[in-house]
């Protein structure tokens, strides 16, 4: 049995001013192809991880193509997406025979004249490999499913955990999956149950009310006949027809009781559309609170600037409101600036300097703040995770600074991620741990490495491009709650 594997995977935000190009592709874990690809994911919490763990178990070859993700940011430039993609079918024909295809996707990609970009991808790979070869493909939790997704793949997963820490898990059971359709003869039908729902603020799988919408899940998955049930919360940063909540489900050749499953769970959740929603205070406001409730450290995510969902990673109002309130022992994790980590290579570690700081991808992002800082580390930014997510794998954020304000230690970085864990910032000589005011650029993924030693975590709310105030929608073409409500009630 041999299986060819790869990723082509990218989430795609509208709103950004961070444009996606061929380049976008290497920045973060590298186009690799070939036995380079299966050396770099191997033991590593990823679906390829898991791809590779479901070979060894079930001893058939995997056969690498092609892996290309870009981190989150702009549509792609359809010649950049048409390029990765011939790239991929060539290696799949170098391939010779194959028995099934594991694949890789986001499932919120997004290419220039192409709303549904995964859609597109697995029509052209299901035409090249034929009707015959089985594909099953594992998917974020925030896809935007697609009627197209579903008629071109046998076989789609999606991932229970929101921090995403069941990648390898996921690429595990794709795996067994696809092991049953070859040598079982499963034969599997999938089903899709579109929310008219954008999931809001509460979704961290660990917490209620999300643990109740999970628990429901696995009661769906325990029914005898089905294969497998995802829940796909929805990417919200992406004005497209397909931007929305939805389940779907795999029976065992029951394609009516596959739409019957998701159709249950679906209205199940739209019934409680309020629970999933949630505001978010300013990091004023919210230290403001902090401090009354007295348990440090305080983690304070600054949501609207993920880098996880394509933002700059530049805005300046949450380190601002740490200079304003004069905090000691807090730290900023990360601050994407290249200008400003160039000008602190130059000075060198040691040098006290005065600097602008953030605020220069989009006006939007809030302007720069000046401090004078003094200089502590400087790296090439090279390290290997090592928390839940992404444990094991090696990663970079560019050129680094690590500067002190008096009591503010910010990281400065070349490239746009989030901090799934503590790793990085222990390279520069700074742990997160021993700070009272930690403040991040992310949504959830931050939780995986640093809700177990917080005293308390406050998602906050700061201008950025991906503010509500800035995120407007015209191509869905139906109503969508709560953007219908939202509009209805402000008319």
């Amino acid at each position: 049995m041999r299986v060819a594997t790869g990723a082509i995977s990218h989430e795609t935000s509208t709103f950004t001013p961070i444009a996606t190009t061929e380049e976008s592709f290497y920045e973060r874990f590298g186009v690799r192809a070939g036995a380079d690809m299966l050396s770099a994911f191997t033991g590593t919490n990823t679906p390829l991880g898991g791809f590779i763990e479901g070979a060894a178990a079930h001893e058939f070859e995997l056969v690498p193509t092609l892996y290309a993700e870009a981190h989150p940011s702009g549509p792609a430039p359809r010649a950049v997406l048409d390029k990765i993609l011939a790239q991929f079918l060539a290696h799949v024909d170098a391939a010779g025979h194959i028995d099934g295809v594991l694949l890789e996707m986001h499932g919120s990609m997004v290419a220039e004249g192409l709303p549904d970009a995964d859609g597109h991808i697995l029509s052209v790979i299901r035409e090249h490999v034929g009707r015959d070869v089985p594909v099953v493909v594992q998917l974020d939790i925030h896809s935007n499913m697609s009627y197209e997704m579903i008629r071109r793949a046998d076989v789609l997963i999606g991932r229970e955990t929101f921090p995403e820490v069941d990648m390898a898990a996921r690429g595990r059971e794709c795996a067994d999956v696809l092991v049953r359709m070859v040598r079982e003869r499963l034969q599997p039908t999938m089903a899709l149950a579109k929310i008219p729902m954008m999931w809001g603020l509460n979704q961290v799988t660990e917490h209620l009310p999300m643990r109740d919408a999970i628990g429901q899940l696995h009661a769906l998955e325990a029914n005898q006949d089905v294969v497998c049930a995802s829940i796909a919360t929805c990417f919200p940063l992406a004005d497209v027809p397909d931007m929305g909540a939805s389940v779907y489900v795999v029976t065992d050749n029951d394609q009516a009781a596959a739409q019957r499953y998701a159709d249950g769970l679906a209205e199940w959740i739209y019934q409680r559309r309020e629970s999933w929603q949630g505001s978010m205070p300013s990091t004023k406001t919210a230290l403001q609170h902090a401090e009354e409730v007295g348990r440090y450290p305080v983690v304070l995510a600054d949501r609207n600037d993920n880098t996880g969902g394509g933002s700059p990673g530049d805005s300046t109002g949450m380190l601002r409101a740490f200079v304003e309130a004069k905090l000691a022992a807090a730290c900023v994790l990360y601050l994407v600036d290249p200008a400003a980590v160039a000008v602190c290579a130059a000075a060198g570690e040691g040098a006290v300097l005065e600097i602008a700081i953030g605020g220069k991808a989009s006006p939007l992002q809030g302007q720069p703040v000046s401090l004078q800082v003094e200089v502590l580390a400087l790296s090439d930014g090279r390290f290997r995770y090592d928390g839940p997510m992404y444990a094991g794998l090696e990663a970079s954020m560019g050129p680094s600074a690590h500067v002190r304000a008096e009591g503010i230690h910010i990281l400065l970085v070349t490239t746009r991620e989030q901090p799934f864990d503590t790793a990085f910032a222990r390279t520069l000589g700074l742990d997160p741990r021993d700070m009272r005011y930690v403040g991040v650029k992310s949504a959830a993924h931050f939780r995986a490495g640093f809700e177990s030693w917080a005293g308390q975590i406050c998602v906050v709310s700061e201008p950025s491009v991906h503010s509500p105030e800035h995120v407007g929608f015209s191509s869905l073409g139906r109503e969508v709650f709560p953007l219908t409500r939202a509009a209805s009630e402000s008319g």
